[in-house]
């Protein structure tokens, strides 16, 4: 193709590049496999360009393309992509739900019923791996994308009645699974000062390895993952038994970030010296202001893709 098709060919994907990983991530329930599922769809989006004449949007027609390439990547995987306090193993080791950098969200879309941020919760993600394969995208279209049934329909290659039992199906699977409130109605119910004050405390308490003001932010049940390590915990008292034995044997360092439209942070490990990347760290919290799940992603090749620098800042080594 020459440079006018180049061109076109920006002018096409351009606007959709990042709502279309967001996407990919939605159904994969992992960065990594979303980076591979969207440059495989704009290699398919680019050999049938010719093929593109307009008959739908340019939007409709990527979602297409992007949709079909991540159903055929969860027909080659073996297992689900799940957090450890799902109490579900992944079938294939190291296949565990990952974080989402906020850097990476677009805008809005109009017309869909879950907001942008909502429908990137890591609870969301989280109930979105245990529905069927054509149940995710069913929904994932619908509901969080806005597109009617028979713009789904077409996309899948099936018919408005079954997008229609299909999202009927998904609902109740995904209503069974998730909290009554979102994490976004729970952040604005208690505000950016009470939410801010919270961070600090938090990020403080770790800085300082202080077990009994980390634990005294949780709430009663709440829980704490470290993937890919299947171990975890739920309670406050079983929390408080593991941390000194565990995160906080090491000193650490918390560095705030976002990820999955919650507070997040980038974590550093003193080891031999060196400060060295560890964890992103996400937070979800209820409408008391106290933390119900802590999950730690224990990958430092995450840092990369949040930003994120090789020590905290202010440290030497």
């Amino acid at each position: 193709m020459g440079t006018a098709a180049n061109a076109a060919y920006e002018r096409l994907v351009e606007p959709h590049r990042r709502e279309l990983g967001a996407h990919c991530y939605r159904m994969l329930g992992s960065i990594q496999d979303a980076e591979d599922a969207l440059q495989d769809s704009l290699l398919r989006a680019w050999r049938g360009l010719d093929r593109f004449e307009g008959r739908s949007s340019p939007r409709s027609w990527l979602y297409r393309i992007a949709t079909n390439t991540c159903l055929d990547a969860l027909e080659k995987r073996s297992g689900k992509r799940v957090l450890p306090i799902d109490d579900d193993r992944p079938a294939v080791e190291g296949s565990w739900l990952e974080p989402f950098p906020d850097a990476l969200l677009a805008d809005d879309v109009p017309d869909a019923r879950y907001e942008a941020r909502e429908s990137i919760e890591l609870a969301f993600i989280a109930a979105l791996q245990h529905l069927l394969p054509n149940q995710r995208a069913v929904l994932i279209l619908r509901e969080v994308l806005g597109f009617s049934a028979k713009e789904a329909a077409a996309m899948l290659d099936t018919t408005p009645a079954s997008v229609n039992s299909a999202l009927q199906r998904a609902r109740a699977a995904l209503d069974e699974r998730l909290p009554d409130r979102s994490q976004q109605q729970t952040l604005r119910a208690l505000g950016d000062d009470a939410v801010r004050e919270l961070v600090e405390r938090y990020m403080d308490a770790w800085d300082r390895g202080d077990v009994d003001a980390v634990v005294g932010m949780l709430a009663e049940e709440a829980t704490f993952s470290m993937p890919p390590n299947a171990e975890h915990f739920r309670g406050r008292e079983a929390i408080r038994a593991f941390l000194p034995r565990g995160p906080l044997s090491i000193p650490r360092r918390f560095v705030l970030t976002r990820a999955n439209g919650q507070p997040a942070f980038g974590t550093y490990k003193l080891v031999d010296g060196a400060w060295l990347p560890n964890a992103i760290h996400l937070i979800s919290l209820d409408a008391d202001g106290e933390i119900t799940d802590a999950v730690a992603f224990l990958d430092p090749s995450l840092f990369a893709r949040f930003g994120l620098p090789a020590r905290p800042p202010g440290v030497d080594a």
